[in-house]
């Protein structure tokens, strides 16, 4: 067992090592790294139990660091347990290496990509519900926060749900070295502050010097024997530790040490220490759920029913086939239909409550470990948890959002309601996947094709009831679309998706009473787009193009849709349909023509583009 003098020594190492990284591309965040290294030492060395020589282990503890730019830190942790050799450690943020400015997934050791401050204890939470409640399996996580990063609200969404969910399988370490970025942090060096906060939220708190080898020690061994709560620690530590140039100093944050020798010197100099990292103490297989034969819902043609519910029905059935399906919903289940999968899988289902931040972060650490979760809300809620989609996307993180209640369709709850800015929000996130359908059969199939689709998909339902135009059978794919309606004269093609597809349906059926063919294109995949067959309608249809949406004009399907035709060898005149004045209360037909996007405006646009 390692003993005290020699945690004093590897924290040494750590801190030289991490001097050392930043030193080689003169940036990088050295001092925040030299607070916590004490920290990390003994942790690493006998409470952190994980098979570095197979990072896919079920049994390992999950060590998060919340505070990403302490990463010359993890990076020397991972040289001392052998894994990093030296010239990795120096290769630190410069171009083609994988040790980058801030961890991401393509070290094989890192779970989740962090540095956008806040979100490695939300994602955490997420993981230690895995190991509770669907693993079923003893690992911990291990969550190292800096004190700036305890400002924002995230930070507190996941002391309260880890609480409520009596995660013990989780320690978060707060590294309260008492300076930011600019220099002092709200609460500074008051323990107390986030100590009393803490207790208050439900959490089992202890506070120690965070240069105490001995007090860390004794506080991991409580945070282990802890049942039925989380633990903190709350760590007073000095930022630059054991170098006088930067310790305790506000100037010196994000900056390489600035004589680079005298600090290695001052610190003792360079050390060759290796850490035997505990192996697992279990070697049980995760826990399984029960299977069965897929069968999708399926709807009657011309039967009226909401996107949404289909979503919900559809998400049961898969759950019922695949074992690795779980849901989240934040509070709104009965009206997202979540509640459907609920009902027959309470055991994999999730409330997250009115916190969107966790729910969406709960959703990226249950991915962590191989489970596939859909989460569900608002539209128009998913976007105050934007920030860790986006991060999620540098995780190369594979998850499901469902967005319902879009646009102005929803009607009477008013703008406040409605999500007209999803679309281009999504679509904007790397890698990611958008589908919007337009009837209970396509919803079915869409939500089978998401389980399988790798990084972030996002799928749009309709609050209200919508006509079932496809069959039960009909097939669908990822980058796909359908023409819904054409003919060999047609001469304007109107290109929609959801809601305003059976408008545009309409519009058709008007023009062709007047003489006027219109093709429609059901552009159920808004990303990746069909490219091929929207430039095969419009040259079949005399280049002339509208496109149709419940939502913005900025980034939604109709940008979507020029993009398509932006290299095409033939000139296409496109009109774009969108909602583009802020609508009120109202009903949803109301609503669809005041906003222009209904079936008359359709025709009319058609009708002028023609005769253009």
């Amino acid at each position: 067992m390692i003993d005290q003098q020699q945690w004093e020594e590897l924290g040494q190492q750590l801190r030289v090592d991490s001097v050392r990284a930043a030193a080689a591309p003169k940036s990088g965040h050295p001092t925040s790294s030299m607070s916590a290294a004490d920290l990390v030492a003994v942790l690493a060395s006998k409470y952190l139990h994980y098979d570095f020589s197979d990072p896919a282990n079920p049994n390992n503890d999950h060590l998060i660091f919340s505070k990403g730019h302490a990463s010359p830190l993890l990076y020397s942790l991972y040289k001392a347990v052998g894994v990093a050799s030296d010239d990795d450690l120096l290769s630190f943020r410069t171009f083609g290496s994988r040790y980058e400015g801030h961890p991401t997934p393509i070290l094989p050791w890192v779970d989740v990509a962090t540095g956008s401050l806040g979100q490695g204890l939300p994602i955490g939470v997420g993981v230690a519900l895995a190991g509770k409640r669907l693993d079923r399996l003893p690992y911990r996580v291990w969550v190292l926060c800096g004190d700036s990063e305890m400002a924002e609200g995230s930070m507190w969404e996941a002391f309260e749900h880890a609480a409520h969910a009596g995660l013990d399988n989780l320690t978060a370490i707060i590294d309260v070295n008492r300076l930011g970025q600019r220099g002092e942090t709200m609460h500074g060096w008051d323990l107390d502050s986030y100590l009393d906060r803490a207790r208050a939220f439900g959490w089992h708190a202890i506070g120690i010097d965070g240069h105490d080898v001995a007090a860390i020690d004794a506080a991991y061994a409580e945070a282990v024997s802890t049942t039925g709560k989380p633990t903190v620690i709350v760590a007073r530590t000095k930022k630059g530790r054991g170098v006088k140039a930067v310790e305790d100093q506000d100037d010196a944050h994000g900056k390489p040490v600035a004589d680079r020798d005298d600090a290695i010197a001052e610190l003792g100099g360079e050390r060759d220490l290796t850490i035997e990292v505990p192996k697992p103490e279990s070697g049980d297989t995760p826990h399984t759920f029960e299977t069965g034969e897929l069968e999708l819902p399926s709807y009657e043609l011309g039967e009226s029913v909401a996107t949404r519910k289909a979503y919900g029905e559809a998400l049961a059935a898969l759950g019922t086939a695949r074992a690795d399906v779980v849901a989240l919903d934040g509070e709104v289940s009965n009206s997202t239909y979540a509640e459907i999968f609920k009902d027959a899988h309470p055991e994999r289902f999730f409330e997250m409550y009115i916190a969107e931040q966790q729910m969406v972060a709960a959703a990226i650490g249950m991915q962590v470990r191989g489970w596939v979760p859909f989460a569900s809300s608002f539209a128009a809620f998913l976007s105050r948890a934007y920030d860790f989609v986006r991060m999620a996307a540098v995780s190369q993180a594979t998850f499901c959002l469902v967005g319902s209640h879009v646009g102005v369709s929803i009607g009477e709850d008013g703008p406040s309601q409605m999500g007209l800015e999803d679309l281009a929000a999504f679509r904007a996130v790397y890698g990611s996947t958008l589908l919007y359908p337009c009837d209970a059969n396509q919803t079915a199939q869409l939500v089978r094709l998401m389980a399988d689709q790798k990084g972030i998909s996002y799928l749009r339902t309709t609050r209200g009831n919508t006509p079932v135009i496809y069959g039960p059978d009909e097939e669908f794919s990822v980058g796909g679309s359908k023409v819904v309606r054409s003919s060999d004269d047609d001469q304007v093609v109107i290109v929609s998706a959801g809601i305003t597809l059976h408008e545009a349906l309409e519009a058709a059926e008007t023009l062709a009473g007047e003489g006027i063919a219109a093709r429609v294109v059901d552009c159920y995949s808004v990303k990746p787009i069909d490219a091929a067959g929207l430039r095969e309608a419009a040259r079949a249809a005399g280049n002339k193009v509208i496109t149709v949406e419940d939502h913005w004009p900025e980034g939604g399907l109709g940008d979507a849709v020029l993009d398509a035709f932006a290299d095409s060898d033939h000139h296409t005149r496109i009109v774009k349909l969108a909602v583009r004045e802020m609508p009120t209360s109202g009903k949803s037909d109301q609503l669809l023509a005041a906003a222009g996007i209904d079936a008359e405006h359709i025709a009319d646009a058609a009708r002028k583009l023609v005769e253009a």
